[in-house]
């Protein structure tokens, strides 16, 4: 999928997708040879749950934080764990 198109599928703008890969709240998006973003459905999983995280009140620093966790590997589930209840009592 598109940029246009994925912003069009969840309501933003193309501008908010590319803040949220740029500042690392997602991971880098798939990209053609071209260099064009090319929307893939373990990409779109990764915006919908940027999406919810910041309806329910999550700061963006938390986002970063667990990416950089989730990309570490398996060995950060319970570290993970623990950052999502911590904001969860938060919230």
């Amino acid at each position: 999928m598109t940029i246009k198109e994925v912003a069009e599928k969840y309501d933003i703008t193309p501008d908010t997708l590319r803040y949220y890969e740029r500042i690392k709240m997602i991971p880098e998006v798939t990209r053609t040879a071209g260099g064009i973003r090319d929307y893939q459905e373990s990409d779109l999983q990764w915006v919908e749950l940027a999406l919810c995280m910041r309806s329910a009140g999550l700061p963006i620093e938390a986002m970063i934080e667990y990416l950089q966790l989730y990309q570490k590997g398996d060995e950060t589930i319970p570290a993970r764990l623990e950052l999502l209840n911590n904001q969860m009592e938060v919230l």
